[in-house]
């Protein structure tokens, strides 16, 4: 006789529907049973794509006050959610699927298919770097789970099952994902992945711009310049002259007679400052743009105040600038600042190169005014 005892039938039938359900889950996170055979879904762009941004998870308390519980649980508690009843599991959309901890690209929709598992089935990630495979030997059976590299969020498992030409099956959980469309791509900071989708890529920020300013001796000017945040390299040189006037010295520039101006050429960096604040905010309170050809007790036209354009941009933003000082009031005398486009660069001899730092308390007759 058997020591077991009877579970009672009301007992057994209240189980039942929890039995079907458990049995449901597990079985279609083992099996695509809905995998159409023979399938090949449309495939990204094998050229791998270059992301330099960097991706963090931010901390467990923030995560905490930050995401809706289910997304908390599965991403932090290895939680799996409802079938069929989750945000991706039917979305043809076109864009990319990214970590909703980290924001590091995850899958494309060009690799997602009809797995009939009621989840989000892709062949394979965008990039291998962005997702970690790990063994997992929970509810009594061996599985690969995959997890995001940076977010380290619990994504869904992978198997064996998939179409061609992978034959694999990334199960993932939609809570785990954020959904960023094709067309949002560049404006939220994924626009490297759109040549993935058949279109062009944005062209990149320009992370330099090079100015050329004159304003009097060129040791006074290069000294403060050079200090002004977002500046990146400063040189002192000539330019400004006739195009068959090249290379002139020093001992030419002096006499006023080449007609080129002691300035100096700038490289800074427009995200941190603009080329209408370099001109706006510091070199129109450097130095006196009211005195025509002379700063301080420097005379001649080689001290003359210039701005040498080098796009019809930078023409166009000097112009405005200029007109805007003009008529603030802050000078009693009109502004005589020369607007024309930069001719040949001639670097200044050595000696003159950042002079004010190598002769501490040498001359100079600028200051930053109010």
């Amino acid at each position: 006789m058997s020591s077991a005892r009877a579970v009672s039938p009301s007992v057994a039938r209240r189980l039942w529907p929890v039995a079907l359900a458990l049995v449901a889950v597990l079985s279609a996170c083992t099996e695509a049973r809905g995998a159409p055979p023979g399938t090949t879904p449309a495939t990204a762009m094998s050229t791998p794509v270059k992301d330099g941004r960097k991706f963090t998870k931010p901390s467990d308390e923030e995560l905490r006050r930050t995401l809706p519980p289910t997304v908390y649980q599965v991403t932090q508690k290895e939680g799996t959610e409802p079938p069929f009843r989750n945000a991706f599991w039917n979305h043809h959309e076109e864009g990319l699927y990214v970590d909703v901890v980290s924001g590091e690209p995850l899958f494309s929709s060009r690799d997602k298919f009809e797995s009939g598992t009621g989840w989000p089935s892709f062949t394979k990630p965008l990039a291998k770097e962005h997702v970690v495979e790990k063994r997992d030997a929970s509810l009594g059976m061996v599985r690969v789970e995959v997890r995001s590299k940076e977010g380290d969020s619990h994504l869904g498992h992978v198997f064996e099952d998939g179409p061609k030409p992978t034959g694999l099956r990334y199960c993932i959980n939609s809570a785990s994902l954020r959904f960023i469309p094709v067309n949002e791509l560049a404006a939220k900071g994924y626009g490297a992945w759109l040549p993935a989708f058949g279109r062009a890529a944005p062209k990149p920020e320009a992370t330099t711009e090079t100015a050329y300013l004159a304003g009097g001796c060129f040791w006074g000017m290069e000294d403060l310049l050079r200090k002004i945040p977002g500046v990146i390299e400063t040189e002192v040189g000539y330019t400004g002259g006739p195009k068959d006037a090249e290379h002139p010295t020093y001992e030419e520039v002096r006499t006023g007679a080449t007609g080129h101006a002691e300035s100096v050429r700038i490289v800074f960096n427009p995200n941190l400052l603009t080329y209408e604040g370099l001109l706006e905010k510091w070199f129109f309170r450097m130095h006196d743009p009211t005195t025509l050809n002379r700063q301080g007790n420097d005379v001649g036209s080689q001290y003359r105040s210039a701005i040498f354009y080098l796009s019809d941009a930078q023409k166009k933003t000097a112009e405005t600038v200029k007109a805007r000082v003009n008529a603030s009031g802050k000078w009693p005398r009109p502004v005589v600042t020369q607007i024309a486009p930069a001719g040949e660069w001639t670097p200044a001899e050595g000696y003159h190169q950042d002079y004010l730092v190598k002769n501490p308390g040498g001359y100079t007759c600028h200051y930053l005014r109010d």
